[in-house]
């Protein structure tokens, strides 16, 4: 573990003044309705899927797609504690002492889910009820020497699509050529606090040396400050790739970073210094304003592409996995006193209540397109702007054989059933996660 001084990190949270009988009404009116939602769902994973991963909501019937040990049962675990269903709570916790951590329904698992689900879900519980149920720190003890043996490779980076059995039988394993970014960046958290509750220091080895590895490469990637979607892990390459990107299999490597430093207690600048450099590349290379009706002052997290090379460009994608990125800018700009960010998390979070609130039905889509305005100070709406970026878009040229260019325009938004705004939804589905 780091051994520096724990500094003193500032709170988080904002002191909100007294609440109102109508405020207090309101929120306790969205408070039940989420538990009642919780209590539905979960019920319905008790008698459909008890033991299982998932539950298939539409056929009653289950799936076991994270190696059949109850995912949703553990990852639910703390839901269950917060949410004051105690009784729920210790029959889960019976359940998952029978859980048998070594066979498994698959050939092959994800270290990275795994890691996140399971042992992230047992700890999480295990922390919340302060230790009064021993058996979860046992079950994620055991799945993490489990785990550990991903790392037994020749340069020491994880295995992330893991083939245990294998391992198992003592063959030997190399890290993969191409792997996402999250799938190794991701582990820190659990493999820390397996570190911190036992003692043991080989868990919070383990990260480490990823993290080590990460922060020695920062500055030397095609996105100086931030680390490509795709990395080699077996040569601990992480400077190939040329796409960089908060969205999927990016996302939580960066979200770890400040909570990382919360978890240690600001007793090493590391994760600090990794964070700082991700948000100075973001704020130049990812992060844009989007053209919307409504003229809002809003930012969304893109994607930078083809990086280092002539037809290096920003998409203007917004995931609905990027969402999380005003919460984490917010965390950062409080413990790392970076209050001119506190600005940019509350653009981003409203970035993303755009995606929501632009949809008929109120819900974003999974990935969408935008128009960016090159100029942040230049973004008035008019449909001449909206319509000419679409027909660039689209390379429609004005010819003889063709209607003109902002007709095709009008026309594609038509056809595509397209909001005021938005120049793509990529993907019209909405994943539950």
């Amino acid at each position: 573990m780091p051994s520096g001084t724990p500094e003193n990190i500032p709170k988080i949270q904002y002191k909100f003044g007294k609440e109102t009988k109508a405020e207090k009404r309101i929120r306790q009116a969205r408070l039940d309705a989420v538990r009642e939602s919780f209590v539905h769902s979960y019920k319905g994973y008790q008698q459909h899927a008890w033991l299982q991963d998932e539950v298939t909501p539409l056929s009653g019937e289950y799936k076991n797609g994270f190696g059949g040990w109850g995912a949703t049962l553990i990852d639910t675990l703390d839901t269950l504690w917060i949410m004051g269903m105690k009784k729920e709570f210790a029959i889960a916790v019976a359940a998952v002492e029978k859980i048998d951590f070594t066979s498994a329904d698959s050939t092959v698992i994800s270290v990275f889910e795994t890691t996140i689900r399971y042992v992230g879900g047992l700890l999480g519980a295990y922390d919340l009820s302060r230790g009064k149920y021993p058996i979860l720190l046992k079950k994620a003890v055991e799945l993490g020497d489990m785990l550990y043996a991903a790392f037994d490779t020749p340069n020491r980076m994880p295995i992330t699509y893991w083939e245990w059995a294998r391992a198992a039988a003592g063959e030997d394993q190399e890290a993969g050529l191409s792997v996402p970014i999250a799938d190794i960046g991701s582990l820190s958290m659990e493999f820390t606090r397996l570190t911190q509750l036992t003692g043991d220091p080989k868990y919070f080895d383990a990260i480490q040396r990823i993290y080590d590895a990460l922060a020695e490469q920062q500055q030397q990637t095609r996105l100086p400050g931030m680390w490509p979607l795709m990395v080699n892990a077996r040569k601990m390459d992480f400077r190939g790739d040329g796409t960089f990107t908060f969205g999927a299999m990016s996302d939580s490597l960066y979200e770890y970073f400040p909570k990382q430093h919360l978890l240690v207690g600001g007793s090493t600048r590391q994760y600090r210094e990794m964070y700082e450099g991700t948000m100075k590349a973001a704020n130049k290379h990812i992060f844009f304003r989007p053209l919307n009706e409504h003229n809002q002052d809003i930012l969304v997290a893109g994607t930078a592409r083809d990086v280092g090379t002539a037809n290096q460009r920003l998409d203007p994608e917004g995931q609905h996995l990027t969402c999380f990125v005003g919460g984490m800018v917010g965390i950062g700009a409080k413990i790392f006193d970076r209050p001119d960010e506190l600005d940019t998390a509350r653009k981003l979070t409203d970035g993303c209540i755009w995606s929501y609130e632009s949809m008929p039905t109120g819900i974003g889509p999974e990935i969408f397109r935008a128009v960016p305005c090159k100029d942040p100070d230049d973004c008035v709406w008019s449909l001449d702007r909206y319509h000419q970026w679409i027909a660039d878009s689209l390379h429609y040229r004005d010819d003889e054989d063709e209607d003109p260019p902002l007709e095709r325009a009008e026309q594609f938004i038509r056809d595509m059933g397209l909001i005021p705004g938005f120049t793509e939804i990529r993907e019209r589905k909405y994943i539950l996660r």
